[in-house]
């Protein structure tokens, strides 16, 4: 299942990243790295709040769906 489809409140760990290069090289260096773990805080107007490695980042609903849980 994609990170954008992740119940709020969930610990998830991360099995892939999907996407170009670039976008793979963006992620890992916010810390989106497969067996990281990762939850989702919240969800609104197309947007995911998660926390990973400490962090919380608001990523768009489009992005959550290249990171496969």
């Amino acid at each position: 299942m994609t990170l954008s489809m992740a119940r709020v409140g969930a610990k998830n760990r991360i099995k892939a990243v999907w996407g170009h290069r670039e976008l793979k090289n963006h992620l890992a260096t916010l810390g989106f790295t497969v067996n990281s773990e990762v939850s989702v805080i919240s969800k609104a107007r197309g947007n995911v709040v998660v926390s990973v490695k400490n962090a919380r980042f608001a990523i768009s609903q489009e992005l959550a769906n290249n990171i496969m849980v």
